[in-house]
């Protein structure tokens, strides 16, 4: 019932409809005529005409607001979309996708293409189109091209709109969304009631309403009136255009109307929804936005406050820490004791303050964190230095600086006292220090030192005297001064007094050292001046002695004399110098004493006279050396020449004679021997000519003798010099011939080795020996090939030998012929050499594989198929590893068979021999192969049978363990869970047995196989699959039975639950079904019936599970089950009441609904009808007829309009009255108001103004065609009759021109009659008009009749006046052109090439083409010339003109045709020759390309020279079909014998050699190219392998360990990682490898190069190998020490933790105190014993590991375990220690406790003794006071021991403690005695008061028994008595019991 109110508006209109279309019987369409009708459908047409135009305009808009986009803009809806490219660029914009491009073009076929494209993307989006083509668009249909636009509104504006009710029990769409949500946007609003999106929006208030309801600021809704419509549209729409951005689709004129447009509405009110939508999502994102940023503000509160709460704290933590790490204390003994008793306030009382605001603060975090975590926001992460941890952190640093604090001030106060005690002593020895100063200092005053040397030297021993002892003293001065320092250092508070004492004693012990320094001073000056006299006497003693000695006059004898007295002499000089400096140094030294200030040993002039005293002795001295000096030089240099010249001629008689004795040499050793001797020899004659040249040159003796032996010694150098070189010649030559000669003996020997090598007659006995043997041959030869080179220099040699050595001739050509012989000789032997090797390979291969086959046969022979599986698949598995064995072997084979075939072909002369071995090769090999086939088969068949078998035993296994599972599987609960979960359970077992069924098919299958391939075992074969078989379907009838007996189960608790559920929902609904509201308008109408329709939907989709109940009831009672019968019947029953009630509830109120939204639909049609009579009364007004077609189609057109609307709201009211009867005639509820209503709209109207405006306008058209004609004729008729223009023009030209003329006059007589036709059906239709159209049409025909007469003559003057010269002139001009072509074609031309062969061809084309012409030509002048007359001259004139052009042009085809034929064959011609240049010159060109001996010396060089040759190819394999196909050509032109044919045939030829030799000559480069890229793809890699391994050698090489143990691990981590890719790089390594055993068996150039690369590339990988292990073995190691040292770290700040608890000295203030700080204690202790001793344990066993793996840092680890060691054991002692503390602690504590136990028990029992002592007084029972009096005394004794105890403990800790502790031990045991004695005391009387009271009740019992006795006795005696007279006188004498008489 959603869409009931669309439903019923839908009906209204059918039902108006057909009043429309059926006959009317009332009499006033009786009366009406065929004008009426008329009028009736032209005033439809015209509404809907005003409803397209006003589509079209707001459709236009709208499309324009979307275009603007993208800068696009339509003016014209029906014509813009056309093109489809609007409409293209429209949809992109509204979906937002990229539509096909459009077709580029004005064409219709590029029109219908693009709006095709546009309609298939609306299909693509699921947009149904009825009935709409691309032609309509592309044609401008009006209505569907609205239809498409209103279409895509409705998809893309108004389809994506979704709007909940407000119960929010249904959701709208679409057209009844929009609707809603401006009803829901609206309400509120006075005299705002949308109910349609036509008449509801007419005032404009609808409009303001939605936009005040989002923006009340830009409209002032109550000043709005309803009455001023156009007022409040406008406003609207402005304000929507201006403030919103709304285009304005819709003027106020086009909504402000009788029936506005609902589409236009619909479609500008949608722009208004997705604005506000937007707008308010826009409102919903900000408040979401400010709900998030309120939660963010409050935790960013909470933030800041914990950030300030943590910056305080840890502020106050940092000051704190501050103030307790300064150090600064009082200095005195008396200011530390105040500090430490402040630092004991602050730990006791500010401290625990802060401590909570630090709990407090993680609290505060906490929360933080759970609110950002309820907002899902990001966690919380304080600032660095604020964290928990940094608090954590502070806290513990405060914790940290408190205990420093604390040790700092008690070390504090034991250095007061030290100072103390320091300053005592201070004071003691500075007074003793003083009085020893004061003494000595008057002593070192006394100058007393004499005045010679030895006076001088006793004072200074006496002073040194005094220095000792006072340098002993210094001592006990640096003692004071040490104290004074150590006080300064410590602080000392009275530090000025003992500064002040101390520089005392330091003054006066400077002013001592001065004292004593000066007197040392004196003393040292005159002691040296005594020194300095002393000196200068021995000095001048010493220069008398020496100047003796100088005076002498000997100069020496010899050159040795001569040198001996000049070494002395130096020697002297030397000690002259020596001892002048000592002079210079006296001097200096003694003067210094003249010039000194102050204390002056000796008189100044005294010093001067002996310092020049001295001083001139000296310099006589120093004039007698250098006098005597020259003397002596002048005597050694005549000596010495006298020397050198004897020994210079003594020498060289000594080398002549050597020279004279030596011979030249017995062979070539012993003349190079004498050779490098004379080389020696020459050597130093060149040193001693120098020499001797330097002798004689330097001198300058002139007396004669010397001169004479200068001369004798010259003339013997020269002899010596031509006597070497005489010698020199000698020997070379002797050299040159010995060295010959021995060459030849050496050549001669070794060829002679040779000769016996290379023609032995070994030639192996094995293939090892054979190859040793080729090896060494090879050798041999190539020695042999080097020798000819020493042979030929031998020839060289010997020619150049002296003559009298040129007898060896004979001999070289003995050794040349040797060597011939040799060479021959090792060639043969090579040949044999090879094919013996060759014949022993065959033979070693052959044996080795007949061994092998041999083995197998003997191993397949002995071997017996086993039965057992295990021992099966064994056997299998040495059968894979004999297959590759036999693959192995099988290539062996073959090598030996072509090493055969080799020697076969060779013709080895063992060739039988060798066949033979080869065929029995091959058999052995057949035979082996057979026999494994054989075995194979067998094995596979036991192999089969036993995995059958195992297989028939797994799935017996599986189904009896499925059974098992099935039987366990029972229903024993009544609820539907278990049930569901046993069903579930066997839905499982079913999914398995459906698994295992296949299985068994399949085993079935297998057995029936094996048992037909194994006859013999088809019993143990088919037994088992029976078995199963047997287990299979009892398995399935278990299942099957519990599934049967969970079935009904399941469907009674499936049942019962659903039963409940329904009839929960049946009694709500029925409630909700029974409601009796009715409805006071029409939305409330609407709303309760879709309710209601809801309710039924919800009614209809119960109804399926009513009739699931019912069947399922009928299938409970079929089965056979126990069930509860009588409870299903009754729920059952009510069932069906229920639900039968509910439908007849539904329907009754579904009856009442439907009246009053019918009732309340009616009451809105009688209001619009009313408003619309109210206005059409008022609408017309006095209005005059137009006279222009213009104005009066304007007047038409509005008045079309009105008339429509008019005639839609006429239509409109009948329909109402109707509707209004016939809701009367149904008994409508609301009948009575009904009819009220009906009686008010019966009202008549009248039309009669369109009648006369259409009358109007047709005229006035008609009159305006038959203006337009006139104008066109009257133009016409000019141009006819002016001639004055066509006088200059040609005769032909002006036929022409008057034929187009007349052509133009035809076709506008089309026009005349479709005026003449709308004039005759004019009159017809409007009698009335008839004159004026009459007399139009006869002044139209006039014009038209005279303009035809007109141009008729003047076309027969023309053609008249022009036929004959026409027709002559075009035959001569015919003929002329006839008579050039005939020219042209009289020469002929073949071309010599192919360019001008197309040109003549082109010529000749033109030429045909030309000739079709004038045929056509000719053609048409014989037409023309029939209608000349036959008697004229000209008739004669044109007939001979023709017959010569025809007979002309007959002539000319056959030439034409030859001349083609012609031309076409010398065109074949040179364009074969012509393709066959270009062919050659093709192949040429890609010839060298194919020829080149370039192949790459790179890979990427290969890959290019392949590509390069491979696009060659695929272009060789292209061109190829164009090369035949030229090459046939030219074949066909070579047979034919002529000039042109020879050139075609060469060039055939050569095309045809040079294309056969591009194609092989491609073909091998490709082969070797091949060949060089593997090598080159072998070195790349090989290149990219080293690169590799040399970069991880380099990274192995890589001395980085981590700087700490995550970096490390890391480190290890990645050399891991590495280590495996190395270790996978070995594949790479294995790949390069098979690639180089590839090449070398390819036998590659290279192959050497290869190798030696692949053995380099495995070296260098085994070396990074042991590099890695290296580098593997230093992290492991780095990693061990960081983790030992994290361990040790660890172990020791946790030791230090430990020793933090086990320093504690908090011993407890109280017994329970103590004994809870010793059991956690004992627990701590137990607990750091086991942990940290298994953690000292584990660090010791990790360094031992290490030490002993032999660690580099073995040093560093030991001593981390000695610290370890050390501070484990500190820990232990200090732990030792707090325990006996904390024992004794607690030992006193405990004594303390007992006392007080002790005294609180006195006190209890002093408390008792009162209660003991008035029980004492209220008990008469003596035992009870025995009793009484005993337990007492027993807690007293029991007290006793306690006591005792308490003295002992007292005793014992008197011993311990003393002082306070000892006082107030013995305080508390004085009070437990004092009270202990009390307590006795008043014991002991109430002891004696309980004796007492005893003793007393004792006798009262006594007294009591006895006249208890005595009444006996007696009432014995008076028997006889009256009781009366005899009882009363006792009684009353008798006092009664408890009297104080009685008791006494």
């Amino acid at each position: 019932m959603a869409n009931a109110s669309p439903d019923l508006d839908n009906a209204e209109a059918q039902r108006q409809l057909n009043n429309n279309n059926r006959p009317i019987s009332s009499g006033f369409w009786e009366t009406e005529c065929t004008s009426s009708k008329l009028f009736e459908c032209s005033r439809i047409k015209a509404l809907a005409d005003e409803r397209d135009a006003v589509q079209k305009k707001t459709f236009t808009k709208w499309v324009n607001s979307h275009l603007a986009r993208v800068s696009c803009r339509i003016s014209d809806l029906y014509n813009d979309l056309r093109d489809g490219y609007m409409l293209t660029r429209l949809l992109e914009v509204l979906s937002g996708e990229l539509l096909p491009r459009p077709t580029r073009g004005r064409m219709r076929i590029h029109c219908l293409e693009n709006v095709d494209k546009a309609l298939q993307f609306l299909k693509e989006q699921r947009v149904h189109l009825e009935n709409v083509g691309s032609h309509d668009i592309v044609d401008g249909n009006h209505r569907l091209t609205l239809g498409l636009i209103w279409t895509i509104i409705l998809r893309f504006q108004i389809q994506v709109i979704k709007i909940e009710t407000e119960d929010n029990r249904e959701t709208r769409s679409a057209k009844d969304a929009l609707l809603l949500w401006c009803q829901m946007k609206t309400a509120g609003y006075p005299e705002v009631n949308i109910q349609n999106f036509t008449t509801c929006w007419r005032d404009g208030l609808a409009f303001n309403a939605l936009i005040h309801r989002h923006r009340p600021d830009l409209i002032e809704f109550h000043k709005l009136t309803r009455s001023n419509a156009t007022h409040n549209l406008q406003q609207a729409f402005n304000i929507a255009e201006q403030h919103l951005g709304l285009t304005k689709l819709l003027d106020p004129e086009d909504v402000n109307t009788e029936n506005p447009d609902e589409k236009s509405i619909i479609t500008y009110v949608v722009s208004y929804y997705h604005y506000f939508s937007k707008m308010k999502a826009l409102i919903v994102e900000g408040k979401r936005v400010g709900k998030v940023l309120d939660n963010c503000i409050e935790a960013e509160k909470i933030i800041n406050r914990y950030e300030a709460l943590a910056s305080d704290l840890l502020d106050w933590i940092e000051k704190t820490i501050a103030v307790i790490s300064n150090q600064k204390f009082a200095n005195s003994l008396t200011g530390v004791q105040q500090q430490l008793q402040a630092f004991t306030t602050y730990c006791t009382i500010e401290k625990p303050i802060k401590f909570q605001e630090k709990g407090n603060l993680e609290v505060l975090l906490f929360t933080i964190q759970s609110k950002l975590r309820a907002n899902n926001q990001k966690p919380y992460v304080p600032h660095d230095g604020k964290l928990i941890s940094d608090i954590n952190k502070a806290w513990e640093r405060l914790e940290k600086a408190e205990h420093e604090r604390g040790v700092a001030l008690r070390k504090e106060l034991i250095r007061q006292e030290k100072l103390e005690l320091l300053a005592q002593r201070f004071d003691h020895k500075t007074t003793m220090r003083q009085a020893w100063l004061n003494e000595n200092q008057r002593l070192v005053s006394q100058d007393n030192f004499g005045y010679d040397l030895p006076a001088v030297e006793a004072a200074m021993k006496k002073h040194e005297a005094i220095e000792a002892d006072i340098a002993s003293y210094e001592e006990r001065i640096g003692v004071v001064v040490e104290l004074a320092a150590e006080m300064e250092s410590e602080g000392y508070y009275d530090i000025r007094r003992i500064s002040a004492r101390k520089e005392n004693i330091l003054g006066q012990w400077s002013l001592l050292k001065e004292l004593v320094a000066g007197r040392r001073t004196r003393l040292e000056k005159n002691l040296s001046l005594q020194k300095t006299f002393q000196d200068m006497v021995y000095m001048i003693d010493w220069m008398e002695d020496t100047q003796v000695q100088l005076l002498s006059k000997d100069f020496g004898k010899h050159l040795l004399e001569v040198d001996d007295l000049l070494q002395k002499h130096s020697l002297q000089e030397a000690d002259i110098g020596i001892q002048a400096e000592r002079v210079e140094t006296l001097n200096t030294a003694a003067l210094k004493f003249t010039t000194i200030e102050g204390y002056q040993p000796c008189d100044p002039q005294v010093i001067c006279n002996r310092v020049n005293h001295v001083s001139s002795c000296l310099e006589e001295l120093k004039q007698l050396a250098a006098k005597r000096r020259s003397e002596l030089e002048e005597s050694r240099q005549l000596w010495a020449f006298f020397q050198e010249l004897e020994e210079s001629a003594a020498w060289i008689r000594e080398k002549s004679s050597i020279l004279g004795a030596q011979g030249y040499g017995k062979d070539l050793s012993s003349v190079l021997r004498l050779l490098q001797k004379h080389k020696t020899l020459a050597g130093e004659l060149l040193a001693h000519r120098s020499l001797l040249q330097q002798i004689l040159s330097e001198k300058s003796f002139g007396t004669a003798g010397i001169q004479e032996h200068i001369m004798e010694v010259k003339g013997e150098w020269k002899r010596l010099e031509d006597q070497a070189a005489q010698r020199l010649g000698h020997l070379q030559e002797a050299l040159n011939f010995f060295q010959f000669s021995t060459e030849t003996d050496d050549l001669v020997a070794w060829l002679q080795d040779a000769y016996r090598l290379v023609s032995s007659e070994d030639f192996g006995h094995d293939e090892y020996s054979t190859q040793s043997l080729l090896k060494k041959h090879r050798g041999v030869s190539e020695a042999v090939d080097k020798h000819r080179l020493h042979v030929l220099a031998l020839r060289k040699h010997m020619v150049a030998l002296p003559l009298r050595y040129r007898d060896q001739e004979v001999r070289m050509g003995e050794v040349e012929q040797l060597y011939t012989e040799v060479a021959e000789v090792a060639v043969l032997r090579q040949q044999w050499l090879h094919d013996a090797l060759a014949v022993y390979r065959m033979f070693s291969e052959v044996n080795a594989c007949e061994l092998w086959i041999d083995e197998k046969e003997q191993w397949l022979d002995k071997m017996e198929i086993p039965e057992r599986l295990e021992d099966v698949e064994v056997v299998a598995h040495r059968f894979e590893s004999l297959d590759q064995e036999m693959n192995s072997l099988m290539g062996r084979i073959l090598d030996v068979n072509q090493i055969v075939q080799q020697l076969l072909d060779g013709g080895h002369p063992s060739s039988t021999e060798v066949r033979g071995c080869q065929d029995h090769l091959n058999s052995r090999w057949n035979s082996i192969v057979e026999l494994v086939e054989q075995k194979k088969d067998q094995l596979d068949s036991m192999l089969r049978l036993q995995n059958y078998l195992l297989e028939c035993a797994e799935i017996k296994s599986q189904i009896q363990d499925k059974r098992k599972a099935i039987d366990a599987t029972q229903y024993v609960g009544s609820d539907l869970g278990g049930v569901l979960a046993l069903q579930r359970r066997l839905s499982t077992m079913e999914g398995a047995l459906s698994v295992l069924e296949p299985k068994l098919l399949h085993l079935q299958e297998e057995a029936e196989h094996m048992a037909t391939a194994h006859p013999g075992r088809a019993i143990d074969i088919l037994v088992p699959f029976d078995g199963i078989s047997v287990e299979w379907e009892e398995l399935k009838r278990t299942l099957q039975g519990c599934e049967d007996s969970l079935m009904v189960a399941s469907r009674l608790q499936s049942f019962i639950q659903d039963l409940d559920s329904f009839l929960t929902w049946l009694v709500q609904t029925q409630t909700a079904a029974a409601s009796d509201q009715l409805p006071n308008d029409l939305e409330e109408a609407e709303r309760l019936i879709n309710k209601h329709a809801a309710l039924k939907e919800e009614i209809g989709r119960y109804e399926e599970d009513y009739e699931r109940l019912q069947a399922m009831n009928e299938l409970l009672e079929s089965e056979e089950a126990p069930l509860p019968q009588a409870a299903l019947q009754q729920w059952l029953q009510k069932l069906d009441v229920g639900w039968n009630k509910l439908l007849e509830m539904w329907e009754s109120r579904r009856e009442v609904l439907v009246q009053a939204h019918i009732f309340h639909l009616f009451l809105r049609d009688v209001k619009q009808a009313e408003s619309f009579l109210n206005n059409q009364e008022s609408a017309l007004a006095h209005v005059e007829l137009p006279t222009t077609v213009e104005t009066v189609e304007c007047a038409i057109k509005k008045h079309k309009d009105f008339t429509t609307t008019m005639e839609l709201n006429l239509h409109r009211i009948k329909a109402v009255i109707e509707a209004g009867e016939s809701l009367i005639s149904q008994n409508n509820i609301y009948s009575e108001r009904i009819r009220e209503r009906i009686d008010a709209l019966n009202r008549e109207l009248a039309q009669q103004w369109l009648e006369k405006l259409n009358d109007q306008w047709e005229l006035q058209r008609f009159l305006q065609d038959c203006h337009e004609l006139g104008d066109w004729v009257c133009e016409k008729m000019l141009m006819a009759r002016d001639s004055s223009r066509d006088e200059t023009q040609k005769l032909h030209k002006k036929w022409l021109k008057h034929q187009a003329f007349m052509a133009e006059l035809a076709q506008n007589k089309e026009w005349l009659d479709k005026i003449e036709k709308e004039g005759q059906q004019l009159i017809q239709e409007k009698p009335e008009l008839s004159p004026v159209v009459r007399r139009k049409l006869e002044e139209i025909r006039d014009c038209w009749q005279d303009l035809e007469s007109t141009t008729q003559a003047k076309a027969r003057q023309l053609f008249e006046a022009n036929k004959a010269d026409l027709l002559v002139q075009s035959y001569e001009s015919l003929d002329q052109r006839l008579g050039q072509l005939e020219g042209q074609l009289a020469y002929v031309d073949q071309g010599q090439d192919l360019t001008t062969v197309n040109k003549q061809l082109k010529k000749l084309q033109t030429m045909e083409t030309q000739m079709e012409d004038w045929y056509k030509e000719v053609g048409q002048l014989q037409v023309q010339a029939s209608s000349i007359p036959q008697q004229t001259q000209v008739k004669e004139t044109v007939a001979e003109r023709q017959a010569a052009v025809e007979a002309r042009m007959v002539r000319l085809i056959e030439p034409l045709k030859e001349r083609r034929r012609i031309l076409l064959a010398s065109k074949e011609v040179h364009q074969v020759g012509r393709d066959l240049e270009d062919e050659i010159l093709w192949v040429q060109e890609r010839l060298p390309m194919a020829m080149a001996q370039e192949h790459g010396s790179t890979l990427q060089a290969v890959q290019q020279l392949m590509k390069k040759n491979q696009t060659l190819q695929r272009e060789l394999q292209g061109h190829r079909s164009r090369i035949e196909d030229v090459l046939e050509r030219a074949a066909i032109i070579a047979s034919i014998r002529s000039p042109e044919a020879d050139c075609v045939r060469a060039g055939h030829d050569q095309l045809a050699q040079l294309w056969a030799l591009l194609w092989a000559e491609t073909e091998r480069r490709q082969l070797v190219l091949d060949a060089m890229y593997q090598a080159q793809q072998y070195y790349f890699d090989t290149a990219e392998v080293e690169a590799w391994l040399s970069e991880q050698e380099l990274h192995m090489m890589n001395e980085e360990k981590g700087k700490d143990e995550p970096s490390t691990l890391q480190l290890l981590k990645k050399h891991l990682v590495l280590e495996q890719t190395i270790e996978d790089y070995a594949e790479t390594i294995g790949l390069l490898s098979q690639q180089c055993r590839q090449l070398l068996e390819m036998g590659h150039p290279d192959c050497e190069q290869i190798s030696k690369r692949q053995s380099q590339i495995d070296r260098l990988y085994v070396s990074l190998k042991d590099l890695v292990e290296e580098r593997k073995s230093r992290l492991e190691q780095q990693y061990w020490l960081y983790q030992l040292n994290r361990e040790v770290d660890e172990l020791e700040q946790w030791i230090a933790q430990r020793e933090v608890v086990a320093s504690s000295p908090e011993l407890g203030q109280d017994f329970e105190h103590v004994t809870v700080l010793q059991e956690k204690f004992t627990e701590f202790a137990s607990e750091t014993g086991s942990v940290g001793q298994e953690r000292v344990t584990a660090v010791n066993q990790m360094v031992d590991e290490l030490i002993d793996y032999g660690h580099s840092e073995a040093a560093t680890i030991a001593e981390w375990k000695d610290g370890v060691n050390e501070a484990w054991a500190d820990l232990l002692e200090l732990m030792e220690t707090r325990a006996q503390m904390l024992a004794a602690s607690h030992q006193l504590h405990k004594f303390f406790s007992d006392c007080r136990e002790v005294l609180a028990q006195i006190e209890d029992k002093h408390r008792r003794l009162p209660e003991v002592r008035a029980r004492q007084c209220s008990t008469a029972n003596t035992s009870t006071l025995q009793r009484l009096l005993h337990s007492f005394e027993q807690d007293i004794q029991l007290l006793v021991t306690q006591v005792r105890q308490l003295q002992e403990s007292a005793a014992q800790l008197r011993t311990v403690y003393a002082g306070e502790k000892a006082e107030t031990i013995a305080c508390h045991e004085h009070e437990v005695m004092q009270c202990w004695k009390e307590l006795l005391t008043s014991c002991e009387e109430c002891r004696v008061q309980i004796t007492t009271e005893t003793d007393k009740l004792r006798f009262f019992g006594m007294v009591r028994d006895q006249i208890m006795w005595m009444d006996s006795i007696i009432c014995q005696i008076g028997t006889g008595e009256k009781p009366r007279s005899t009882s009363s006188p006792r009684r009353r004498w008798w006092p009664r019991p408890g009297s104080p008489l009685r008791s006494r």
